[in-house]
């Protein structure tokens, strides 16, 4: 047996990787091969609600649009700590462009009660679960918020695995039977479509100099209808899945395509990737040994 010294061993590469992130206020980020997203923290409430620099109040999901397949989130933190550049930005790795605001971005829920949706305000608490080769995980909470009288208790588990599009959020929510994940529509320039027998929801809508895609897909036991809601109210016209809340959960897959990565040339090549996915959530592979 030949021993390996400690400098000759290959390095795993975090390709999974996700991350609290106190240098940037209080974002936590996440990202895989193919893709990236934050979401924003009790700080950055504090802040807007003091009408300070950096204050954002959302629990919209925010999308980094990368079109490398090595980990970019220290990277691109860190030109912004030292003012070496922007993440808002594209040098040749990607950059975010992508608007939030109150919207639910890229799977964000809401709860709709008599035609209106409310949501909860910033995550208030946050544990890394795991970082790797093949998969990063970790939790959110957020504070008890009100759906118009109904108390809504949430918290969740977002996962990430190598070579995937969609996060999966595992939600753990107490005081309704339903919620409704949804997809920010922008300018509503774009196509909505929904496949009710595959369980998904899609928005297929121009981006800046390119082209993006989000979507919702849920295993079928949780999905019941969609719903687009269009408003004049800024960033609140939404895409929803509305999804069964069963024994206080419910899962689904929330994610995106950006046409510059060069992984979906058009919406027909997105939404053939969602009919595949379904399958596989709906089917999944089932091992017995006898």
């Amino acid at each position: 047996m030949v021993a390996i010294s400690e400098h000759q061993k290959p390095e795993s590469l975090q390709y999974c990787y996700s991350r609290f992130v106190p240098e940037r206020t209080d974002d936590y980020a996440w990202e895989n091969n193919k893709v990236a997203f934050r979401v924003y923290g009790p700080t950055a409430q504090n802040l807007f609600e003091k009408g300070k620099p950096n204050g954002t109040l959302s629990s919209g999901i925010d999308a980094w649009l990368k079109k490398v397949e090595y980990p970019i989130i220290n990277k691109w933190y860190k030109k912004y700590t030292e003012g070496t550049g922007s993440y808002h930005e594209d040098t040749g790795e990607g950059l975010d462009n992508f608007h939030v605001g109150v919207s639910r971005g890229v799977g964000g829920i809401a709860v709709k009660n008599e035609n209106l949706y409310y949501f909860s305000k910033n995550y208030t608490e946050w544990k890394t679960i795991t970082v790797g080769p093949i998969r990063t995980s970790f939790y959110l909470k957020y504070d008890d918020w009100d759906a118009n009288g109904n108390i809504i208790q949430e918290s969740k588990i977002i996962s990430l695995d190598y070579g995937q599009n969609l996060s999966r959020f595992e939600l753990t929510i107490k005081g309704t039977k339903t919620i409704s994940a949804g997809l920010t529509l922008h300018e509503n320039d774009g196509k909505t479509s929904v496949n009710k027998e595959n369980s998904w929801v899609s928005y297929w809508q121009p981006h800046a100099d390119s082209e993006m895609g989000t979507a919702i897909v849920s295993e079928k036991k949780y999905f019941i209808d969609s719903d687009k809601h269009i408003t004049d109210k800024r960033d609140l016209s939404n895409s929803y899945a509305n999804l069964n809340v069963i024994d206080n959960k419910v899962t689904y897959f929330a994610g995106f395509g950006w046409k510059k990565s060069g992984q979906f040339k058009n919406n027909l090549e997105w939404e053939d990737h969602l009919n595949i996915y379904s399958l596989k959530i709906n089917n999944p592979l089932v091992i017995s040994i006898k």
